[in-house]
């Protein structure tokens, strides 16, 4: 095989992050772009598991009005 491929490292499991806190308000803006929308996997380096956990505490957010919907 060739050497040039890079082993994808989960990043979410390399800071050791157990649970995602909807009320953490800080580590959840790391995941949204300019636009308000959820960075996808390929970006954010999260593995499936999670990368739902992450959309599911966002989504958690957005409902109590923590984070904003849109950002204009």
């Amino acid at each position: 095989m060739a050497e040039f491929y890079k082993i994808k490292q989960n990043k979410i499991y390399n800071e050791e992050i157990q649970y995602f806190d909807y009320k953490d308000i800080k580590t959840l803006q790391k995941y949204i772009n300019s636009a308000g929308k959820i960075d996808p996997r390929k970006k954010t380096g999260a593995s499936m598991k999670h990368q739902r956990m992450l959309a599911v505490a966002l989504k958690r957010a957005r409902h109590l009005a923590l984070l904003p919907f849109v950002v204009k």
